[in-house]
Parts: structure tokens; sequence; C-alpha cells
């Protein structure tokens, strides 16, 4: 039987500790290969493509502004380390963005599927 925390009224497996993961990539094209990678190694269960973005940041001293895919990638976090290499090693900015944020609450039967879609 497994071992299960209430999260919220909500009981998840311990072993499983979903996460949502963001990145940006320039195109819509090069976003969906880019996922499409990632699932087939079975590193995330789904990426979601926000495009229409717009970043301002700082690079090399100079503020730029550039039209961005917002990526969320749904994990777990026993891949994180296996995802962050893979994201370093395709992505291709310099420093790319990849944030983690923990998930509090879910639907038991997504969890579990997204569990399920990354199980090494």
């Amino acid at each position: 039987m497994p071992n299960f925390r209430s999260v919220h009224s909500l009981a998840i497996p311990m072993s499983n500790e979903p996460l949502l993961v963001l990145t940006t990539l320039a195109s819509a094209d090069e976003a969906r290969g880019f996922v499409r990678a990632l699932v087939d190694a079975r590193l995330v269960a789904c990426g979601t493509l926000l495009p229409g973005a717009t970043s301002i940041y700082r690079w090399e001293g100079t503020i730029t502004e550039e039209p961005e895919v917002v990526v969320l990638l749904k994990t777990d976090a026993a891949r994180w380390d296996a995802l962050a290499a893979a994201v370093q090693q395709r992505h291709p900015y310099q420093v790319p963005e990849l944030l983690a944020l923990p998930v509090a609450r879910g639907l038991p039967a997504y969890l579990s599927w997204l569990a399920g879609e990354v199980a090494a």
C-alpha cells in the first residue's frame, strides 16, 4: 500500500512531488520541437505552449525586448535533475530560463497520470 500524505484534502503518494516548470523559447515551432523531445524522453508528462509573450530583460548591459513563447512543463521532482540537464543541452539560449514551482493541489487522476508518464 502506498504511503500517502494529505494536501488540502487531496491524497497523493509521497513519492510523487509534481512540479510546474517554466521556460521560454523564441518561436512556437522551436517550442513545439523542444517539448516533443522532452515528452518523448519522459522527462515531462505535458508541455503547454503560450505564444504571444514579450520578455523585457537586461542582457550584457542592454535592456532588450523580445517576443517569446512561454512553455509550462509538468513533471515530477524525481525527474528534475534529468530535465535540467536536458534543457541545458537542448535549449538554444545561452542562459535558459528554467524555474520549478511546487504543485500544492491537483486532481488525483491528473497527478496519477502525470506520475505515470514521467516514470523512469
